[in-house]
């Protein structure tokens, strides 16, 4: 199925991201199921690296990532939308979450997650449940496992 991109539907945060592989990943994506994506600035890698071209192909479209130059432009441009952190140091899964349609997931540093301010400040904190000896997932991954549950619910797609 088709659909035409608009601002109403769901969106992905990626906080000050610094593996381009993943960046240009999740752009790809985004593109493919119909998400915008924003990015939290500065990032730990620069648009025109190799590994990342080599990666985003032909899906990096200006109109649909939107950049910020930091955290604070970010949460001041969110401050009247819902805003949920991807995180292991929550208890809630996203099974048990209700996403709406404009929701913001925001997803942290694949080396560091977000600083405790950021992670403070956000009131919705959900994880991917996981087996008890892991430690993480792949952040593009984890983006497609949550965008998929959130389409899914909002029937966006």
């Amino acid at each position: 199925m088709t659909q035409k991109l608009s601002d109403d539907g769901p969106k992905i945060a990626l906080f000050e991201p610094d593996i381009p592989q993943n960046t240009a990943a999740i752009i790809r994506t985004c593109a493919c199921l119909g998400a915008k994506l924003e990015i939290i600035e500065p990032c730990g890698f620069m648009l025109n690296d190799k590994r990342f071209k080599r990666v985003v192909m032909d899906y990096m479209d200006e109109k649909n990532v939107r950049f910020y130059q930091n955290a604070n432009a970010f949460f001041e441009t969110k401050k009247h939308e819902r805003i949920i952190l991807m995180t292991t140091k929550t208890t809630m899964p996203y099974t048990n979450f209700k996403f709406k349609a404009n929701d913001t997931i925001l997803f942290g540093r694949e080396t560091a997650g977000v600083p405790k301010n950021v992670h403070k400040s956000v009131k919705n904190r959900l994880k991917i449940p996981m087996q008890n000896n892991k430690r993480s997932l792949n952040l593009a991954s984890s983006v497609a496992i949550i965008l998929a549950e959130c389409l899914k619910q909002t029937k966006w797609i």
